[in-house]
């Protein structure tokens, strides 16, 4: 009985292998961290090189400028089909995979693409893809054009 009290005491007082949960939850821990530097870097990445084909493609859509109207009038105003088509059309030679969306009015022609990254390593939490989308405006304009 005696033998029992003495080694039960010396169990308690005894800390092997303590260290090795708080290890394993501290490695996750670190992992998660790391995971949400990589992925949603990866993902900000994604976005600025989205926005910029947005942008040129908003842009090669407003220089659809209906021609016939400005020359009779002096009024700068798009092509609506043919805006939208070179936008499109800028968008699909970039080679960038994704939806991508055009609407296109006489006054502005609007890009959005949407696509998703892939995750590196927070699909170890189950997270297997991250949405990344960008939208651009392009008006159309003539000549140089001062701030006000």
């Amino acid at each position: 009985m005696i033998r029992v009290r003495s080694r039960f005491r010396q169990a308690r007082h005894d800390d092997r292998g303590q260290i090795t949960p708080w290890t394993i939850f501290g490695v996750v821990i670190v992992l998660i961290l790391a995971g949400l530097v990589l992925d949603l870097g990866l993902g900000m990445s994604d976005k600025v090189r989205l926005l910029d084909v947005a942008q040129a493609a908003a842009r090669a859509g407003a220089r659809e400028i209906d021609l016939a109207t400005y020359r009779a009038i002096g009024a700068v105003q798009l092509q609506p089909a043919q805006a939208a088509a070179a936008a499109r059309s800028f968008a699909q030679q970039t080679g960038t995979d994704g939806q991508v969306s055009v609407s296109a009015t006489p006054t502005a022609v609007t890009v959005t693409i949407s696509s998703t990254r892939p995750t590196q390593l927070l699909h170890l939490v189950g997270i297997t893809a991250l949405p990344v989308s960008a939208t651009a405006t392009a008006l159309p304009l003539t000549g140089i054009t001062a701030p006000n």
